[in-house]
């Protein structure tokens, strides 16, 4: 029987080399397993990378910067991006224009803000985000300032990998490309099928669709960015991986 978190990895391993469950399943059982091991701070979008609306903007601009950024909540700070006052959902603004031909101020529609530190774990925040029915929580360092913010979506992401919707950008990458060395670099979604083609080769296809499907069920876990694996002619090295999935081989 497993003894810690570790040997309950080895164990779901073993379950998928012996086909008792398929690398997706492996894959979101790994992950509801990192949340219960990773902090806040790992995983949310930093300080610098947070779409925020100062309350003093006019409804025009706070109309264009919603459109613009494809969100659909937005932390509301006063003159000092440390000094979040709240919460604004777009649908708020927007239910604002139909009522209202736009509202004067948005101080009416701003919902109160949730703030916790880098350190509370992800589990924990789950469990909160499910019973609060909060989205969205801003994250305070040691002294008081934000950090950075998190939403339930980061949190799912972890356990089911990314969450692509219609405002995300689409991956238009060549899936194959030719290096000077003579080596590929093979986007990890690349169609087993096109592989195939490419290089002559005669992978199954039948149970998984992408290369990185057949490759990680031949290693048995989900490979860390350098780990490598030869079948037949062909050798592979995790050229970027992540916690949550592969990004490309080389």
């Amino acid at each position: 029987e497993p003894d810690s978190i570790d040997d309950l990895r080895q164990l779901l391993i073993s379950a998928n080399k012996h086909g008792i469950i398929d690398v997706d399943a492996l894959k979101r059982l790994e992950g509801s397993l990192s949340v219960s091991e990773k902090q806040v701070s790992d995983v949310m979008i930093p300080r610098g990378q947070m779409v925020s609306l100062s309350i003093n903007s006019s409804f025009l601009d706070l109309m264009k910067e919603v459109v613009e950024s494809g969100h659909s909540r937005f932390p509301v700070h006063g003159e000092d991006k440390d000094e979040i006052v709240g919460i604004l959902l777009a649908k708020d603004l927007l239910r604002g224009v139909v009522v209202d031909n736009g509202p004067s101020d948005i101080h009416g529609l701003i919902r109160p803000a949730v703030l916790i530190p880098e350190s509370k774990q992800l589990s924990v925040l789950l469990k909160e985000f499910r019973q609060s029915r909060n989205h969205m929580a801003i994250v305070i360092d040691e002294h008081g300032g934000v950090s950075g913010l998190i939403t339930i979506e980061d949190v799912l992401e972890e356990i089911v990998g990314e969450i692509d919707d219609e405002h995300d950008e689409a991956n238009e990458d060549v899936m194959i490309a030719a290096q000077a060395d003579g080596q590929f670099i093979v986007d990890a979604l690349t169609p087993i099928a096109d592989f195939n083609h490419q290089f002559g080769a005669h992978f199954p296809d039948d149970e998984y669709d992408t290369i990185a499907g057949y490759i990680v069920s031949a290693i048995g876990h989900l490979p860390e960015s350098g780990e490598e694996l030869t079948l037949g002619r062909f050798h592979f090295r995790v050229g970027q991986a992540d916690s949550r999935r592969i990004h490309r081989f080389i």
